[in-house]
Protein backbone atom coordinates (compact mmCIF):
# COMPACT_ATOMS: atom_id res chain seq x y z
CA UNK A 1 0.00 0.00 0.00
CA UNK A 2 1.06 3.16 -1.27
CA UNK A 3 0.18 6.56 0.89
CA UNK A 4 1.66 9.94 0.60
CA UNK A 5 1.02 13.47 2.22
CA UNK A 6 1.10 16.66 0.18
CA UNK A 7 1.90 20.55 0.93
CA UNK A 8 0.98 23.57 -0.74
CA UNK A 9 4.32 25.22 -1.68
CA UNK A 10 5.39 27.92 -4.46
CA UNK A 11 3.96 26.61 -7.71
CA UNK A 12 2.77 23.77 -6.91
CA UNK A 13 2.80 20.92 -3.96
CA UNK A 14 5.27 19.29 -2.15
CA UNK A 15 4.53 15.08 -1.76
CA UNK A 16 6.00 12.77 0.62
CA UNK A 17 4.93 9.21 -0.34
CA UNK A 18 5.43 6.00 1.68
CA UNK A 19 6.00 2.84 -0.52
CA UNK A 20 4.84 -0.62 0.91
CA UNK A 21 8.35 -1.12 2.25
CA UNK A 22 8.45 2.21 4.47
CA UNK A 23 10.52 3.71 2.02
CA UNK A 24 9.90 7.64 1.83
CA UNK A 25 10.48 10.12 -1.59
CA UNK A 26 10.09 13.63 -1.64
CA UNK A 27 8.70 15.70 -4.70
CA UNK A 28 7.41 18.33 -6.60
CA UNK A 29 4.67 18.47 -8.27
CA UNK A 30 2.26 21.07 -10.13
CA UNK A 31 -0.87 19.87 -9.41
CA UNK A 32 -2.59 17.80 -6.67
CA UNK A 33 -3.98 15.67 -9.39
CA UNK A 34 -0.58 14.72 -9.84
CA UNK A 35 0.10 14.08 -6.72
CA UNK A 36 -3.02 11.49 -6.01
CA UNK A 37 -1.32 8.70 -8.69
CA UNK A 38 -0.76 5.36 -7.59
CA UNK A 39 -1.59 5.82 -3.98
CA UNK A 40 -4.32 4.49 -1.77
CA UNK A 41 -4.46 7.32 0.69
CA UNK A 42 -3.58 11.31 0.18
CA UNK A 43 -3.32 13.28 3.20
CA UNK A 44 -3.63 17.24 2.27
CA UNK A 45 -2.77 20.13 4.10
CA UNK A 46 -5.75 22.00 2.51
CA UNK A 47 -9.32 22.62 3.89
CA UNK A 48 -11.96 20.05 1.94
CA UNK A 49 -15.27 20.76 1.77
CA UNK A 50 -16.77 24.44 2.64
CA UNK A 51 -19.56 26.27 4.55
CA UNK A 52 -21.90 28.29 2.23
CA UNK A 53 -21.96 31.05 4.81
CA UNK A 54 -19.44 31.66 7.51
CA UNK A 55 -19.59 31.03 10.91
CA UNK A 56 -17.87 31.68 13.77
CA UNK A 57 -14.39 29.97 15.07
CA UNK A 58 -15.42 28.45 11.08
CA UNK A 59 -15.81 24.85 10.89
CA UNK A 60 -16.77 22.21 13.46
CA UNK A 61 -13.28 20.80 12.88
CA UNK A 62 -11.08 23.83 12.96
CA UNK A 63 -12.76 24.43 16.18
CA UNK A 64 -11.86 21.35 17.29
CA UNK A 65 -7.86 21.62 16.28
CA UNK A 66 -7.71 24.73 17.72
CA UNK A 67 -8.67 23.21 21.15
CA UNK A 68 -6.28 20.82 20.68
CA UNK A 69 -3.18 22.93 19.59
CA UNK A 70 -2.81 25.16 22.87
CA UNK A 71 -0.25 27.64 22.16
CA UNK A 72 0.03 26.90 18.41
CA UNK A 73 -4.23 27.27 17.71
CA UNK A 74 -3.04 30.32 15.07
CA UNK A 75 -1.50 27.75 12.52
CA UNK A 76 -5.51 26.69 12.40
CA UNK A 77 -7.16 29.68 9.75
CA UNK A 78 -11.03 29.32 9.57
CA UNK A 79 -11.16 28.39 5.84
CA UNK A 80 -13.26 30.92 3.51
CA UNK A 81 -16.77 30.09 2.49
CA UNK A 82 -17.46 28.92 -0.78
CA UNK A 83 -18.87 32.39 -2.55
CA UNK A 84 -15.50 34.47 -1.19
CA UNK A 85 -13.49 31.62 -2.58
CA UNK A 86 -14.51 33.24 -6.24
CA UNK A 87 -13.71 36.27 -5.59
CA UNK A 88 -10.63 37.95 -7.83
CA UNK A 89 -9.30 40.06 -4.85
CA UNK A 90 -8.98 40.27 -1.13
CA UNK A 91 -11.25 43.16 -0.45
CA UNK A 92 -13.95 41.57 -2.70
CA UNK A 93 -13.87 38.18 -0.94
CA UNK A 94 -13.46 40.04 2.39
CA UNK A 95 -17.03 42.16 1.58
CA UNK A 96 -18.61 38.92 0.22
CA UNK A 97 -17.71 36.94 3.20
CA UNK A 98 -18.96 39.91 5.53
CA UNK A 99 -22.27 40.35 3.42
CA UNK A 100 -23.13 36.05 4.57
CA UNK A 101 -22.20 36.45 8.32
CA UNK A 102 -18.17 37.53 8.88
CA UNK A 103 -15.20 38.50 7.56
CA UNK A 104 -12.30 36.67 6.24
CA UNK A 105 -8.69 36.92 6.93
CA UNK A 106 -5.82 37.43 4.39
CA UNK A 107 -3.95 34.92 5.17
CA UNK A 108 -7.14 32.61 4.57
CA UNK A 109 -7.55 34.44 1.26
CA UNK A 110 -3.43 33.76 0.27
CA UNK A 111 -4.62 30.23 0.37
CA UNK A 112 -7.42 30.92 -2.02
CA UNK A 113 -5.43 29.42 -5.38
CA UNK A 114 -4.55 26.11 -3.56
CA UNK A 115 -8.23 25.69 -2.26
CA UNK A 116 -9.82 26.52 -5.55
CA UNK A 117 -7.94 23.81 -6.94
CA UNK A 118 -8.75 21.16 -4.09
CA UNK A 119 -12.52 22.15 -4.12
CA UNK A 120 -12.45 21.83 -7.82
CA UNK A 121 -10.48 18.69 -7.69
CA UNK A 122 -12.63 17.03 -5.09
CA UNK A 123 -16.10 18.36 -6.53
CA UNK A 124 -15.59 17.28 -10.61
CA UNK A 125 -13.96 13.83 -10.20
CA UNK A 126 -14.99 10.71 -7.77
CA UNK A 127 -11.47 9.08 -8.21
CA UNK A 128 -9.89 11.74 -5.62
CA UNK A 129 -12.28 11.52 -3.71
CA UNK A 130 -12.11 8.18 -2.61
CA UNK A 131 -8.41 8.56 -1.23
CA UNK A 132 -7.98 12.62 -0.50
CA UNK A 133 -8.08 13.49 3.01
CA UNK A 134 -7.74 16.78 5.36
CA UNK A 135 -4.90 16.77 7.40
CA UNK A 136 -2.71 19.37 9.59
CA UNK A 137 0.49 19.04 9.92
CA UNK A 138 0.76 20.67 13.52
CA UNK A 139 -1.88 18.33 14.66
CA UNK A 140 0.60 15.44 13.41
CA UNK A 141 3.52 16.62 15.16
CA UNK A 142 1.28 16.78 18.33
CA UNK A 143 0.14 13.84 18.13
CA UNK A 144 4.07 12.41 17.71
CA UNK A 145 4.82 14.93 20.68
CA UNK A 146 2.99 12.96 23.16
CA UNK A 147 -0.53 15.29 22.32
CA UNK A 148 1.76 18.39 23.35
CA UNK A 149 1.78 21.30 20.27
CA UNK A 150 5.37 21.72 18.95
CA UNK A 151 5.46 25.70 19.97
CA UNK A 152 8.74 26.21 18.13
CA UNK A 153 8.54 27.50 14.84
CA UNK A 154 9.22 25.38 11.48
CA UNK A 155 11.11 28.35 9.60
CA UNK A 156 13.66 28.33 12.95
CA UNK A 157 16.80 26.06 12.66
CA UNK A 158 15.37 24.49 16.10
CA UNK A 159 12.42 23.67 15.04
CA UNK A 160 12.93 22.55 12.23
CA UNK A 161 15.61 19.92 14.27
CA UNK A 162 12.48 18.84 16.80
CA UNK A 163 10.21 17.99 13.89
CA UNK A 164 12.73 16.14 12.18
CA UNK A 165 13.97 14.12 15.23
CA UNK A 166 10.22 13.89 16.10
CA UNK A 167 9.46 12.21 12.30
CA UNK A 168 12.33 10.27 12.47
CA UNK A 169 11.66 8.57 16.25
CA UNK A 170 8.19 7.39 14.66
CA UNK A 171 9.43 5.74 10.90
CA UNK A 172 9.30 8.46 8.87
CA UNK A 173 12.75 10.21 8.40
CA UNK A 174 12.62 12.53 6.02
CA UNK A 175 14.65 11.92 3.13
CA UNK A 176 16.97 14.70 1.26
CA UNK A 177 14.51 17.62 0.55
CA UNK A 178 16.22 18.65 -2.64
CA UNK A 179 15.19 21.85 -3.84
CA UNK A 180 11.84 22.11 -2.02
CA UNK A 181 11.50 24.42 0.98
CA UNK A 182 12.77 22.74 3.97
CA UNK A 183 8.95 23.57 6.34
CA UNK A 184 6.80 21.95 3.25
CA UNK A 185 8.65 19.52 2.96
CA UNK A 186 8.67 18.94 6.88
CA UNK A 187 5.03 19.28 6.51
CA UNK A 188 4.36 16.97 3.63
CA UNK A 189 6.64 14.15 5.44
CA UNK A 190 4.11 15.05 8.70
CA UNK A 191 0.81 14.39 6.86
CA UNK A 192 2.53 11.33 4.93
CA UNK A 193 2.62 10.13 8.53
CA UNK A 194 -0.98 10.73 8.90
CA UNK A 195 -1.73 8.89 5.54
CA UNK A 196 -0.33 5.87 6.71
CA UNK A 197 -2.22 6.55 10.24
CA UNK A 198 -5.68 6.50 8.03
CA UNK A 199 -4.49 3.26 5.83
CA UNK A 200 -4.01 1.43 9.06
CA UNK A 201 -7.13 2.59 10.32
CA UNK A 202 -5.41 4.45 13.72
CA UNK A 203 -6.17 7.98 12.86
CA UNK A 204 -8.27 10.11 14.88
CA UNK A 205 -10.48 12.50 12.83
CA UNK A 206 -12.35 16.13 14.01
CA UNK A 207 -15.47 17.30 13.18
CA UNK A 208 -18.88 14.87 13.09
CA UNK A 209 -18.87 12.17 11.00
CA UNK A 210 -21.94 13.01 8.91
CA UNK A 211 -20.24 16.66 8.61
CA UNK A 212 -20.76 17.70 4.56
CA UNK A 213 -20.83 20.42 2.58
CA UNK A 214 -23.47 21.63 0.28
CA UNK A 215 -21.57 19.35 -2.49
CA UNK A 216 -21.24 16.32 -0.48
CA UNK A 217 -17.36 16.76 0.63
CA UNK A 218 -16.59 16.00 4.49
CA UNK A 219 -15.38 18.45 6.50
CA UNK A 220 -13.02 16.84 8.85
CA UNK A 221 -9.29 16.83 9.49
CA UNK A 222 -7.62 13.98 10.68
CA UNK A 223 -4.31 13.50 12.74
Amino acid sequence: MIVGGADGCKGGWAVCRRTADGALQLDFVKTLADACEGLSVLAVDMPIGLLDRPQPGGRDCERAARALLKGKASSVFSSPCRPALQAATYREANAISKRLGGGLSAQAFGLAGKLREVDDLLRTHRAPRRIVREAHPELAFARMNGGAPVLASKKTPGGARLRRRLLAAHGFTPPPVGALPLDDALDAVAVCRTAWLIAQGEATRLGPAAARDSHGLPMHIWF
